[in-house]
């Protein structure tokens, strides 16, 4: 079997207000087409398929758009499981109508472990088996105690998906074994999904990417996932990467730059392949397929003079590019924005974001009195209500810790959910 390995695709998400319809347009009809010319025959897109729990219509519509799309495609299933930025109640609504389609949703963790189980099927045989887990939120892990320490609070966590991990793999071996008594002559593969922060994993600056539990979940290595699990397709960090080395866990990354910092970078979905007719070691294969670049972005830094060679040069390319600027000189400069906006005009080059390095220091040194809040993110606005009310330095680290725990629960709220 072949499978195509993709997450994180935050459709409907703006780079600094700029909406990018049209380039998730033309990365959903790239993918129909490499569906086609890879033979692909499963789909596994793990978790953040849209980029807020309420996404708008034209982000609903490129995504059923895409699934239509798929049935001329020879992919004859397609696996969705929920992220962090998803809403579970939003993704599994029409998962009902969605199966006729062999499109197979696992929004959330269901009541039963079986609902996380999925076969494939090609006819009246089971092909693979796939442990569809989703994003695990806290609450799906662990009970809250009163009193509890965030280390053990942590320790809980770990060891709640890792027993997750383990109840659900042990449901797919047993499953396996009963079609064993009927379909013999074939090896089934079974397949996990995740949408997590693992060990070692890398992110990049300005990629959205947030620790999704209290602290950070370094502990959650390659251990956590099964060794009957043939491969294990992971959703959450942008990076494309693997889990302690381990070509059989790896993250797809994002198909399309997040933000600036990704911008040269290049983005990757993973073709798995599966033969049964190879010896276990060399059953799974899996080789990278490159993805295009459908929006050029380009971050732009230095003095003023560097920032307006550069700026020339991209408009003498003629290319449509998205600019950030970032000066980073000595001099005050107070007319930036309006000596950029002449070397640009009305060329195919857009600024979207002037970042003027001085005048931020400047400012912050003036007790923050201009600073703007594009410039912050939601961490530094709390630390500077922690400066305005003079808190002292021994308490931050727990008024930290508290703060971040009720970001986690706030992004975990579902909007949708009745």
């Amino acid at each position: 079997m072949r499978f195509l390995h993709t997450s994180d695709w935050h459709l409907g998400r703006t780079l600094y207000g700029k909406k990018r319809y049209e380039e998730f347009a033309q990365l959903l009809d790239w993918t129909l087409a490499t569906l086609k010319q890879e033979q692909i025959d499963v789909l596994i897109i793990a978790g953040d398929i849209f980029d807020t729990t309420a996404p708008s219509n034209r982000a609903q519509q490129l995504y059923y758009d895409f699934l239509v799309g798929v049935r001329d495609t020879p992919c004859r299933h397609v696996i969705v499981i929920g992220g962090n930025h998803d809403s579970a109640s939003f993704l599994n609504a029409p998962k009902a109508v969605l199966k006729s389609l062999n499109v197979h949703v696992v929004g959330a963790m269901g009541e039963q472990l079986s609902d996380e189980l999925v076969l494939l099927k090609k006819g009246d045989e089971v092909e693979a088996i796939v442990c569809a887990v989703p994003y695990l939120r806290d609450r799906d892990l662990r009970a809250s105690v009163l009193g509890e320490s965030n280390q053990d609070k942590q320790l809980k966590l770990v060891e709640g998906l890792k027993q997750h991990y383990a109840a659900v793999c042990v449901l797919a071996e047993q499953k396996r074994e009963q079609i064993y008594q009927t379909q013999p002559h074939r090896y089934i593969p079974i397949i996990g999904t995740g949408h997590l922060f693992a060990a070692g994993g890398e992110t990049i600056d300005g990629d959205g990417v947030r620790d999704l539990y209290i602290g950070t979940l370094g502990q959650i290595g390659s251990d956590a996932f099964p060794a009957c699990l043939d491969y294990v397709a992971l959703g959450h960090l942008h990076v494309p990467q693997y889990v302690n080395k381990e070509e059989r866990i790896r993250y797809s990354g994002s198909p399309i730059a997040m933000g600036y910092g990704e911008a040269n970078q290049q983005k990757i979905m993973i073709v798995v392949d599966i033969d049964e007719a190879l010896q276990s070691a060399q059953r799974m294969q899996t080789h990278d397929i490159t993805i295009p670049r459908f929006q050029a972005l380009a971050r732009v830094k230095g003095t003023v003079k560097e920032i307006l060679a550069t700026l020339m040069s991209l408009c003498k390319r003629g290319e449509t590019v998205w600019v950030e600027v970032e000066y980073t000189g000595e001099d005050i400069v107070g007319d930036l924005r309006e000596q950029i906006e002449a070397v640009v005009g009305d060329s195919t080059v857009e600024v979207l974001r002037i970042r003027n390095n001085r005048i931020v220091q400047q400012t912050l040194a003036a007790q923050h009195t201009e600073e703007s809040l594009d410039d912050l993110d939601l961490y530094q606005v709390f630390e500077r209500r922690l400066d305005a009310a003079l808190v002292p330095a021994d308490q931050r680290e727990s008024l930290m810790v508290s703060y971040r725990e009720i970001v986690r629960e706030l992004d975990q709220e579902d909007s949708r959910a009745e």
